[in-house]
Formats: structure tokens, sequence, C-alpha cells
């Protein structure tokens, strides 16, 4: 889409170098500009991921200076932690979208830790995509929590994935199926939602 740039945040255990990184961004590089960055603990070789405010302020120093260098739409997308922390700076920053390749819904996998308080306070429309296979973000779950959202949602399944959105093999084999084509499929839905998202939007004033 011309004129919308993509802020994309890695997960708690892998930076923006891992190959399943470079592989979303590549895939959002096909929609929109795409500028990566990493967490403050990660750039130091840290494996413990800072308090979630210090999580934000390095989400919102990053977005501070893709504003400086881009003055269209603003996408915050982000795997698993990423995804989370990026729902609560769009709850102090105007953007476009939130988008959660893997949403941690379930704390450490416990399903009575639900992490929805934020995403019960969004107003930014906010997509999911996540894997049939996640242990951390049960379907069932997530559903329920978007029929009580106020912002605007929308959810892409992959079949057979895990939290990282990689497909098994047998499912891919009795699919008859690749996982370069899951992850394409991944990109057209993104395509669709943003599309929808802002033309709902459009008319919308800016906050």
């Amino acid at each position: 889409m011309p004129g919308m740039a993509f802020l994309l945040a890695p997960g708690a255990g892998a930076p923006s170098s891992h190959p399943r990184m470079r592989t979303f961004a590549r895939l959002l590089a096909s929609i929109g500009r795409v500028q990566p960055f990493d967490y403050p603990y990660m750039i130091d070789g840290g494996k413990r991921p800072d308090p979630l405010p210090k999580l934000i302020a390095a989400h919102r120093a990053a977005l501070a200076s893709l504003r400086e260098k881009h003055d269209g739409p603003i996408v915050l997308a982000g795997k698993s932690m990423g995804g989370r922390v990026g729902c609560h700076v769009a709850l102090v920053e105007p953007v476009a979208a939130v988008i959660c390749l893997g949403y941690p819904l379930c704390g450490a996998g416990d399903r009575s830790k639900l992490r929805d308080q934020v995403l019960l306070e969004l107003r930014t429309p906010a997509m999911f995509v996540q894997g049939t296979r996640d242990p951390l973000c049960p379907l069932e779950l997530l559903e329920g929590v978007r029929k009580r959202m106020r912002a605007p949602s929308t959810l892409h399944v992959v079949d057979g994935a895990d939290h990282s959105l990689l497909v098994a093999k047998t499912t891919l084999k009795a699919l008859g199926s690749t996982q370069e084509e899951a992850d394409d499929q991944i990109s057209a839905a993104i395509s669709r939602s943003l599309k929808d998202a802002l033309e709902g939007h459009s008319a919308a004033p800016s906050r």
C-alpha cells in the first residue's frame, strides 16, 4: 500500500536478525516500508526482557525515529511480545493499526493468566495472526477476548502452525502445501485487513 510503513518489533527471544523475523520483514515489505528494531536488552546481549515500561519507552522511541523519516500511516507489527508491547504503545500513540504475529495471550502458557487488559483498552484496529498449535494463544480464548474488545479486530488462522507461525511438516504434507505458501497467505491477509481498516477509518479524525 502506497505510503504505509511498518515498525516491526521482535519477540522476547529472537532479535530482528533471526531468520523468522527476516521472513516477517520480507512479507510486510510486499505491502509497505518496513523498519525493524530491537529492544535495548537484546542489543546489550541480555536474555531476560526489560520491564514493560522500559519496553514501551523503547518502542515509542523507535516509533518517533520512524516518524522523522515517514509522514504516512504507520502500523505497529510485532512478533509475540513485540505485538503485545505494540498494543500498549497504541494506547498512547496515534497509529493506523496493530498487527500481532502470535499474540502471547496466556502468560507462560497459563490459561488463567490472560494478557487481555491491553486488548480491551485498545481503540486502534488490531489484527491477530495465530497458529492452531500455539499454546500461548488458544483460539477459543482469543475469540472470547475479541468479542469483548472495543477496537475492531480481525483474525487470520494458520492451520497447524506454532507460536512462530511455522506449520507442522505433517500438516503441510496433508494439505499439499509449503511454508512459503502459508507465509504468502499471511501477507495477503494482512494486506486485506489493513485495506479494510484504513478505508473504515479514513473519515475518522486523527487523535
